[in-house]
């Protein structure tokens, strides 16, 4: 029943299985040529070039990236910190947010429902570099009354790659 419910909210964006395919195809390997992703999808290499062009023209395609090694980078300590801000008005989201973007040891930060307000993704060199980024920075944030820090011990799984219907 879910499936189906996929399938047509997939079908009303006008995407049919060959952009499926184009689209599990560039998201395991962002590299692949436009000759290989032709010769994959069973399409000419100006009709797939069409299809990834008007793909990233609608959205479907945000952009391409190197996925880089933090352990090797010095940024091998991953945190999440769930933060409380001491009022949800307007202007505190707003300049929290913005405070956020300049940061480049926060990776993400998600606005979520619950018992908090956000929640971060960091990454430092080790626990003293962890912890000088929340006394100088984290704590120092627009609005934030309190944060729960987790110590990611293992990462199990870390993956951007979106399920697709029918793949």
């Amino acid at each position: 029943m879910q499936n189906k419910s996929l399938d047509e909210s997939i079908a009303a964006l006008d995407l049919d299985r060959l952009d499926l395919r184009i689209l599990a195809a560039l998201q395991t390997d962002g590299r692949i040529t436009n000759l290989k992703l032709a010769e994959t999808i069973g399409l000419s290499p100006t009709a797939v070039l069409a299809r990834v062009q008007r793909l990233t023209r609608d959205g479907f395609i945000l952009g391409y990236e190197a996925r880089l090694n933090p352990l090797k980078l010095g940024a091998g300590m991953l945190v999440f910190v769930e933060v409380l801000l001491d009022r949800t008005t307007p202007n505190v989201f707003e300049q929290f947010k913005a405070a956020v973007q300049v940061r480049p040891e926060i990776m993400e930060c998600h606005m979520v429902a619950g018992g908090f307000d956000y929640l971060l993704k960091t990454r430092s060199a080790d626990m003293g570099d962890y912890r000088h980024f929340a006394g100088t920075v984290l704590w120092q944030l627009p609005g934030v009354r309190e944060t729960r820090t987790y110590a990611v011990m293992e990462e199990v799984k870390n993956s951007s790659h979106l399920a697709l219907p029918g793949l």
